[in-house]
């Protein structure tokens, strides 16, 4: 029996044809495509002006998903003492906060309520009262993780 070199290779078969890639490009940009239409990038508009206060210990959030937010500041054209509330991206009273803050537990997957962080920016100006007052509204709905924003100083 003879051995050549070439005897154990396996053969090819010509009838299976090489995978076409052709169109490889195409689904790529396709599914890249489709993410960008289902990822929300958007983040609430704000209708309210306020300069955020200045803090020395910062922290990042971490499930960004869970989080409701709640703008406290000047509307244009509102007078220089009277403050707005704004709950994502709604203009609300300081009687519906608590309804509001519902409305938007509902909204988020069950998962997320349990990690539900409310988000408070308010302008430097605000009085400590009206803060107060939201953080009672917010206690009342048993959103207890409250988060002050800030900027670095």
């Amino acid at each position: 029996m003879r051995f050549d070199r070439y005897s154990f290779r396996k053969k090819q078969r010509p009838d299976v044809p090489m995978l076409n890639t052709a169109s490889l490009p195409d689904l790529i940009f396709t599914v890249l495509f489709f993410f960008m239409l289902v990822t929300h990038m958007r983040s609430a508009e704000e209708k309210v002006r306020y300069s955020i206060p200045q803090g020395q210990e910062l922290q990042s959030l971490t499930h960004k998903a869970s989080n409701c937010y709640i703008f406290i500041g000047r509307q244009p054209g509102a007078a220089p003492d009277e403050f707005s509330i704004q709950i994502n991206d709604k203009v609300v009273k300081l009687s519906d906060v608590e309804k509001c803050v519902d409305a938007e537990r509902a909204k988020m997957a069950t998962d997320d309520q349990a990690y539900m962080t409310v988000t408070i920016k308010a302008d430097k100006q605000v009085p400590v009262g009206l803060i107060t007052e939201v953080k009672k509204a917010l206690k009342k709905t048993y959103a207890l993780k409250i988060n002050y924003s800030a900027t670095e100083k």
